[in-house]
């Protein structure tokens, strides 16, 4: 089967004093080459953890991961990882970033050189290619790290809490780039956001999740991604329905939130 399978996935973390965390319970779902998936729930929930076990870096405690067929059992190029901050090599130039994953894959120069000038050109940051990542924003090294993902050309992009750090104007920039790129390289993403708008605009699918087991508890199939690929996502935000399914999340974000609250106050 083609496309990205997450059958029964559970996670379960054993404590030093003999107790357990149950972080994932009988997660499943399939993507389609091509879907563009926003994930969201109160903290707790099991985003994060669902994200790093379909990116290979933790092994569930139960199902499994299947991959155009075969079973992730690790890290591999074919997924590839944006983080809430860059995590690039400060002492790299910016091109030399975006070049590394081809550099250690044998790709030849001249190769990455072309590969890397197009995706700088696609990331608005061509004429910065020569600079030291340091030298630049929050919102300017959050463009690297998308287009060094791209390099790699991964088939599922793994987005946790990319934007989550930069101030309103920059988020709001970075979020029309998602949707360019998503539209562009045809690429699977699964975006992990704590902003229910931001759930809303970057997600066909959007999955609501439940804690204490992580599970899903809701999932939504939305048309504001497609909306915000030609229009202002101010725009998209006045739609009413825009406005009244974000209501209806935050409300149930909210009664979780609650819930989580009061078990917190009965044992203590």
């Amino acid at each position: 089967m083609t496309g990205l399978s997450i059958e029964n996935i559970s996670m379960r973390f054993d404590l030093p004093d003999g107790g357990h965390v149950q972080a994932l319970k009988d997660v499943s779902l399939h993507l389609k080459k091509g879907e563009l998936m926003s994930v969201l729930g109160p903290s707790g929930c099991g985003k994060t953890t669902l994200l790093n076990i379909v990116a290979g870096f933790l092994a569930p405690t139960g199902g499994a991961i299947q991959m155009n067929g075969h079973q992730v059992v690790g890290p591999d190029a074919e997924r590839g990882m944006v983080f809430q901050k860059g995590a690039l090599f400060e002492w790299m130039s910016v091109r030399q970033n975006v070049e590394f994953g081809p550099r250690m894959k044998g790709v030849p120069a001249k190769e990455r050189q072309q590969s890397s000038d197009h995706l700088l050109e696609i990331v608005g940051l061509q004429d910065f290619k020569d600079k030291a990542v340091y030298e630049l924003s929050g919102g300017m090294q959050q463009r690297v790290a998308l287009a060094r993902c791209l390099a790699n050309d991964p088939d599922v992009i793994l987005m946790d809490e990319p934007l989550g750090a930069l101030d309103a104007l920059t988020r709001e920039k970075m979020q029309g780039l998602v949707l360019k790129l998503w539209k562009e390289t045809g690429k699977t993403v699964i975006l992990i956001t704590h902003s229910v708008e931001e759930a809303l605009l970057l997600g066909e699918r959007l999955l609501v999740m439940a804690p204490r087991p992580g599970r899903i508890h809701r999932e939504y199939n939305l048309p504001f991604a497609e909306q915000g690929v030609n229009m202002d996502l101010r725009e998209v935000k006045k739609n009413p329905e825009f406005g009244k399914t974000r209501d209806e999340i935050l409300s149930m974000i909210w009664e979780m939130e609650e819930e989580i609250m009061g078990r917190a106050e009965g044992a203590a």
